[in-house]
């Protein structure tokens, strides 16, 4: 059975599902925010909260990073700008780990390229996160892998042989890999949600999901799917500028989805289907047992028409799919209305 260890979790297939509120650049380049926004993910019920770390100059080429950036989300008059006024350096990540250890939440981030995995090594974060865009870079993923520390990738616009690729260049180490589509938000009928359980089979690993789509439902169908890892962009307020703050959960939003996943996996149950315990006394009222039509003397022998179904039953009244073998029995007792048909009357043995 697979499992994955980050930090003080332990993630397998019986395990709660592990929610990362994944914070992005949703802080604004404000630590204070970010930091409130980790005290809230942990208030959530989350598992873990998730930053992006990029080398800038590793990541684009001079000429992107220098064209104006116009969008009402700009943080900055150019790409590079807006960029660079979202990124975190050590003193940050290093407040951050240090607040989310005293609060008891997972705190790691996404490595854009070899320069931020090695940041982040320095940091000291317990797992790494590739984005779908990585997951064909497989120098990245190569150089991750070998910092042996669990590693989680997502999927969006793979196609299955991109997957083997990854699972190839990952060797031994513990990785996760999440289903995801590469659509902000993702429309319900794009969601493909059934490829979970083709991710397993290839890779025989951990699965999960990064869900974007406006909403909670898919991710909670995600662990039908076999998801054990729900990553889910958060926010404090939808009207915050940046572009991933409409697409993102608001606490309350949050909220609801940590508590319907832990419902949505303990619904799951063990895959038997078995009568429950605490069923017994509804089942009492609504099945049916085999009555006597009439009073029945001893020494009757039983034909059609003697029995009917009525409800209730008893610990011990023979159950209609019983009537077959009954036909042409003769009764050592009397049988009366009041009760069902039972071995005793019969002369067998309870």
């Amino acid at each position: 059975m697979p499992e994955l260890v980050i930090g003080d979790h332990k993630i397998t297939d019986y395990s709660d599902v592990f929610v990362i509120a994944e914070i992005g650049h949703n802080h604004g380049g404000s630590l204070e925010t970010a930091i409130e926004m980790c005290r809230v993910a942990k208030e959530c019920g989350c598992d873990a909260v998730k930053l992006q770390k990029r080398t800038l100059d590793k990541c684009y080429t001079k000429a992107f990073l220098a064209t104006k950036y116009n969008s009402e989300h700009a943080f900055g008059r150019t790409y590079g700008e807006h960029r660079a006024a979202l990124e975190f350096g050590k003193e940050e990540y290093n407040e951050l780990k240090r607040y989310c250890q005293g609060i008891g939440i997972e705190f790691f981030s996404t490595a854009f390229d070899e320069e931020a995995a090695d940041f982040l090594e320095a940091v000291g974060v317990p797992a790494y996160k590739i984005a779908s865009g990585d997951l064909t870079n497989i120098p990245l993923i190569k150089h991750v892998a070998k910092k042996g520390k669990p590693m989680i990738i997502s999927t969006g616009g793979a196609h299955t042989v991109d997957i083997g690729r990854a699972l190839w260049a990952l060797g031994a180490t513990p990785a996760a890999f999440l289903h995801c589509v590469a659509l902000y938000p993702t429309p319900a009928h794009e969601a493909n949600l059934s490829a979970i359980k083709e991710i397993r089979l290839k890779t025989g690993r951990i699965v999960g999901y990064s869900c974007h789509y406006n909403g909670i439902l898919l991710a909670e169908l995600a662990v039908v799917w076999g998801a054990q890892i729900v990553e889910k962009h958060f926010t404090l307020n939808h009207a915050s500028k940046g572009s991933d703050h409409a697409m993102s959960l608001q606490p309350e939003g949050m909220r609801r989805l940590v508590r319907d996943l832990r419902r949505a996996k303990a619904a799951i149950g063990p895959g038997v289907k078995y009568r429950l315990a605490g069923e017994e006394k509804s089942l009492a009222k609504m099945e049916k047992a085999l009555y006597p039509t009439r009073t029945l003397p001893a020494w009757h022998v039983i034909e059609a028409g003697d029995l009917a179904a009525r409800s209730p039953t008893t610990p011990d009244g023979m159950r209609p799919w019983q009537i077959d073998r009954l036909a042409g029995r003769s009764l050592v007792l009397e049988a009366s209305t009041a009760g069902p048909i039972t071995p005793k009357v019969l002369g067998e043995k309870e």
